[in-house]
């Protein structure tokens, strides 16, 4: 922002120099390139923001799910031991009642000693039934919280499987359509989630112009008309440039404002030939500042569309 606040004052000192109707393009121009910026800086933070909160999210609940796969086997050993020691002193329980039946007879004494045992023997079994029951409860509200979390589990990889797919065809879509331009400055290339179309200012522009060539033209339209059926994408342009400084007293000045002017250019064309939504789109200028080869000026002087995929789904899904 001090960036193109510079920019404007400067070119409030030289506006004389320039006539009124392009002056106050230029200046419409740069305002809307410096909102978009910001937008675009806010939106891509927080789309990384959300990618990272996803991963972390997937990574919990794979441990929960871990986590409560281990507790469902303990407690299920648990269950299965004190099962056997039910059985066992119910057998014992069943002995003992045959033998107070036929020892009532022995005596008062022999009598007393074994309902004593009988009843001794009945708290165990009442003990262990209850100590059973709760643990059955347990295994069960265990059995279905991991159920849940297996099932977001698989819904979370299988929203990321989709997205990658969907990423994927679309790539294929894009190099398909931009196949006739591969050998001349222009590559689609797929990384971390998105797709990147670079195209060279060799095949858009002339040198220091903002005026997109006429085979320029033709790839962009090309590639709008492959992006226009889609609604669930976010399409950032950003110009580069290499870092020879501009010469001359006309606009644009600086490199700061070439890479804008050229962003808007492709923009421009990409609306006028296709339906896509301008909401859809951003404009962005990199100036010299990001370069792919230092020791090669050519390729620095680029402009770059990078569609990434909406991934407000994942989000509401992993915020539940």
């Amino acid at each position: 922002m001090k960036i193109f606040g510079g920019l404007l004052l400067f070119v409030l000192t030289i506006s004389s120099c320039v006539p009124a109707k392009r002056y106050n393009e230029l200046l419409e121009k740069e305002k809307q390139c410096s909102e978009d910026l910001a937008n675009y800086k806010s939106r891509s933070l927080s789309f990384e923001a959300e990618a990272t909160t996803l991963l972390t999210k997937t990574e919990v609940l794979g441990r929960e799910v871990e986590q409560l796969k281990s507790d469902t086997s303990s407690i299920g050993h648990k269950y299965r031991t004190l099962l056997a020691k039910y059985d066992k002193i119910a057998q014992i329980n069943e002995t003992l009642e045959n033998n107070y039946d036929k020892l009532r007879l022995s005596g008062a004494k022999d009598v007393a000693k074994l309902h004593a045992d009988l009843e001794a023997r009945k708290i165990e079994l009442q003990k262990r039934e209850d100590e059973l029951l709760a643990l059955e409860r347990e295994l069960n509200a265990k059995g279905l919280l991991l159920a849940e979390r297996e099932t977001r589990v698989k819904e979370l990889e299988k929203l990321i499987r989709d997205k990658d797919e969907a990423v994927q065809i679309l790539k294929s879509k894009v190099s398909a359509a931009l196949n006739s331009f591969k050998d001349k400055g222009l590559t689609v290339e797929e990384r971390n989630g998105k797709i990147y179309v670079s195209l060279e200012a060799r095949l858009l522009f002339a040198s220091g112009s903002i005026e997109v060539e006429t085979e320029g033209q033709r790839a962009l339209v090309d590639l709008a008309k492959v992006l226009e059926s889609e609604k669930d994408l976010e399409i950032i342009v950003e110009g580069h440039t290499d870092t020879d400084k501009m010469a001359g007293t006309k606009h644009p000045k600086n490199n700061w404002e070439l890479s804008v002017l050229r962003s808007t250019s492709v923009i421009a064309i990409m609306l006028a030939n296709s339906s896509i939504d301008p909401t859809q789109l951003m404009a962005a200028g990199r100036s010299e500042f990001i370069p792919v080869d230092v020791d090669d000026k050519a390729k620095n002087r680029r402009i770059e569309i990078i569609i990434s995929p909406n991934l407000n789904e994942l989000y509401e899904l992993i915020s539940d």
